[in-house]
């Protein structure tokens, strides 16, 4: 929802902060996190690079979000500011918005009426560029890759495992490219009855577009050739994905080295999913919203119980099996929230031949029953140090044990 944005966090709270620049980092958003209004002015007053959004709390350790929004504007046009305020300070909050501020949010605040204000802000954000596989390093990386290959014209090819969402990136390099007015034409290779004819007649369709080959590695001996002369001949570009043990069937001979050579001028490689968990967290966050508005009960926000059975599975069919999964959870969820058993049925019916160990147990436990009571609070240690009737030391101290 907010790929692309640059925002500003202000927020010296520990827990609060991190729980914002994940989840901000989860929809897309560039997050530059600051704890002190000190630093804060100095960021926003010569930003690296322009700031597009600031959430600012206006409690800090050393001023005031109202000071620093005041001392800003007296030298800058400020991005659009939402503010964080505790109940106590809403007339302060009321005072910023009529001095400039764009919106504000009470304490505690529901995480999804908190982006959608965000997103209201949203359409002052320049368009980068809407995410295509992820928010991860190599996800990111992807995307300066497909650009690259948008701006030649040369043979791409896209080398990943079943699942990943190659078909997806071969059109994005389409859209994007000087041949985006022609057609993007597609032939899925392995088991075509009739390949030859199929390869002939897509790259006729394509002309002046883009023939996708997915699965070329089983493309037939006869085809290879046909294919290496329509390279030659350049009059559709061809992007062509194969799995990534395309390489060692080149140096075996069963494909040939010619033809891989032209074809692997311009790669790019795909992670598996397993080696991408904060992209399976916010592919399925995507997927839920999407399939999530469209049923007449709506499910309550994904919690964090879900997300972090999301982040641990190996996901060994990828993008697939985790779609899969969801469209099956969402038929056969019972009441208004999504639990990682709807997900995981297989769980219930794992035999357990081994026993955690008491320590393991317990800490598992309360791990879980914190994270309820953060959910319950939107992410207020202090209220959910009340609510499980320790102090927010101690509460803290626990946090960082267990790793939350």
């Amino acid at each position: 929802m907010l790929s692309g944005c640059r925002i500003a966090l202000i927020e010296d709270d520990e827990i609060m902060g991190a729980s914002l620049y994940q989840r901000l980092g989860l929809e897309g958003a560039e997050v530059i996190w600051l704890k002190q209004m000190r630093r804060a002015l100095g960021a926003l007053r010569t930003p690296r690079a322009p700031i597009d959004l600031v959430v600012c709390d206006i409690r800090l350790s050393d001023g005031t979000g109202e000071e620093l929004f005041a001392t800003l504007c007296r030298t800058h046009t400020p991005p659009p500011f939402l503010f964080i305020t505790g109940q106590g300070s809403i007339d302060q909050a009321v005072r910023l918005l009529q001095a400039g501020a764009s919106d504000y949010i009470a304490k505690p605040f529901d995480m999804r009426e908190f982006l959608e204000k965000l997103v209201a802000l949203a359409p002052a954000c320049p368009m980068r560029g809407e995410a295509l596989l992820g928010v991860s390093a190599a996800a990111l990386r992807i995307e300066t890759r497909i650009l690259e290959a948008a701006s030649r014209d040369d043979p791409v090819l896209i080398l990943a495992a079943r699942g990943t969402g190659k078909r997806l990136l071969a059109h994005r390099i389409h859209a994007r490219s000087a041949r985006a007015e022609g057609p993007f034409v597609v032939l899925d290779i392995q088991g075509h009855p009739d390949i030859a004819t199929a390869l002939r007649a897509t790259l006729a369709r394509a002309e002046e577009g883009t023939a996708f080959l997915n699965g070329v590695e089983h493309l037939p001996g006869a085809e290879q050739d046909a294919l290496i002369a329509a390279l030659v001949a350049a009059k559709t570009r061809v992007i062509a994905a194969a799995g990534l043990g395309l390489a060692a069937a080149a140096r075996s001979g069963a494909f040939r080295g010619d033809l891989h050579a032209r074809l692997s001028g311009f790669d790019i490689a795909i992670p598996p999913l397993k080696d991408r968990p904060e992209d399976a967290v916010w592919l399925l966050s995507r997927m839920f919203d999407s399939l999530n508005a469209r049923r007449a009960a709506p499910l309550r926000p994904l919690s964090a119980l879900v997300l972090e059975a999301v982040r641990a599975h190996d996901w060994p069919q990828n993008g697939r099996e985790l779609r899969g999964r969801l469209v099956k959870a969402l038929a056969a969820v019972q009441g208004d929230t999504l639990y990682p058993a709807d997900l995981f049925p297989e769980w219930a019916l794992a035999p357990d031949d081994s026993l955690p160990s008491l320590s393991e147990a317990r800490d598992a436990a309360e791990r879980a029953h914190i994270l309820r009571a953060l959910e319950r609070t939107g992410g207020q240690v202090s209220e959910a140090a009340k609510l499980l009737q320790v102090s927010r030391t101690t509460l803290w101290e626990k946090m960082q044990k267990l790793g939350l």
